[in-house]
């Protein structure tokens, strides 16, 4: 049976994770994420290529990183997984500039070690205090590893793109506002957009729209707010595609966060 549980604290989100059948559409977070394979094998797909991570991996994700994810076979899978601010990251490890990971899957004991230390703090609703530390313990841990290097900044029309979208969320997307905006046309556009993000203008609206319900939740524990703040028809709207992103409902996810 899927299984979905998340928890909060410390500005850290963490999520036990066991899948058999469920796959997850291609998406991506805002946030950094960080989990680690505990049984099986994850199966998904990042940057065009088939990553696997077995037992043990650790698996990294950048922000905005596209991928999907799936059991890799019949047995199932079991994870842990962290999401993050960047903003949390900049300062913990004193930069200003945005860092990426530089290798999507690593077999470092001591950093899954502390990845593990950490999701089981959180969802088992430790201390905050405590939780900031054992980030703390992280976040040294990656920078010791040398896992990280300067970020590779978006074409500024992409960007640009990113930006206006992200301003009307509430909206049907207009792709030809947005072409005319960008002096391209629609094809040069979807065609430059999938090229450069992994994912079609129209998938990252919908996963920026999701986002974006996911944080309303977060901080209004409102999730009717959500709905008509992020543009979606009504509750089951937006569950669908919560689903799709998250594992679970956005109704469960409210359940399991407060």
């Amino acid at each position: 049976m899927d299984r979905f549980l998340y928890k909060k604290s410390a500005g850290i989100t963490a999520l036990s994770a066991s899948m058999t059948e469920f796959k997850y559409k291609k998406h991506a977070h805002k946030e950094y994420a960080i989990g680690v394979t505990l049984r099986g094998i994850q199966h998904y797909h990042i940057d065009g290529s088939l990553q696997l991570s077995h037992q043990n991996g650790v698996m990294l994700f950048n922000p905005e990183q596209v991928h999907d994810g799936m059991a890799h076979d019949k047995s199932g899978l079991d994870y842990v997984m962290l999401y993050f601010d960047p903003e949390l990251l900049l300062e913990v490890m004193g930069k200003k500039e945005i860092v990426r990971f530089s290798t999507p899957i690593v077999y470092d004991h001591r950093l899954g070690q502390r990845v593990v230390s950490l999701s089981r703090a959180i969802l088992s609703e430790k201390d905050e205090a405590l939780c900031s530390e054992l980030f703390l313990s992280l976040t040294d841990c990656l920078v010791q590893s040398n896992l990280t290097l300067d970020d590779k900044k978006d074409s500024a029309i992409i960007r640009k793109a990113k930006d206006m979208i992200h301003a009307n969320l509430e909206q049907v997307l207009k792709l030809d506002e947005l072409c005319t905006e960008l002096d391209l046309s629609k094809f040069q556009f979807i065609r430059l957009f999938k090229a450069h993000t992994g994912i079609s203008p129209y998938q990252y609206f919908l996963n920026c729209r999701v986002e974006r319900a996911k944080q309303l939740i977060e901080q209004n524990r409102d999730i009717y707010l959500a709905v008509a703040a992020c543009g979606f028809f009504d509750l089951t709207h937006l569950n669908k595609h919560f689903k799709s992103v998250y594992g679970t409902t956005a109704l469960e996810y409210i359940s399991h966060i407060h």
